[in-house]
């Protein structure tokens, strides 16, 4: 039994920390903080790079709407104009039938 309480209490004794100790640990905690520093950087670039991607497809999509506003306006345009000439080519050919019926007429 006295065997094994001196290996407990040489065990359990304190002993002065070897002189490399505390530079080792101030290194790794030096590199995990330039580890976690790289990894919010890099998380706020991604967050960046989806803003600017969300606000490029957002304006690509302004764009199309406004262009096929444009193009649906040109088409309406091109309507009434068409509707324009049918209308003045009907009154005209009105104007000639009931010309040529008074002629029939007399």
């Amino acid at each position: 039994m006295e065997d094994f309480e001196r290996e407990l209490r040489q065990a359990l004794e304190r002993r002065p920390a070897p002189p490399s100790l505390k530079r080792k640990l101030m290194e790794r905690r030096s590199r995990q903080r330039a580890e976690r520093w790289r990894g919010h950087v890099l998380l706020w670039q991604r967050l960046a790079a989806g803003a600017v991607l969300a606000a490029v497809l957002a304006g690509a999509m302004v764009w199309r709407h406004a262009e096929q506003q444009r193009k649906g306006e040109a088409v309406r345009e091109q309507v009434f104009t068409a509707l324009r000439i049918t209308g003045h080519a009907l009154d005209q050919m009105r104007a000639q039938l009931e010309a040529h019926d008074q002629d029939a007429q007399e």
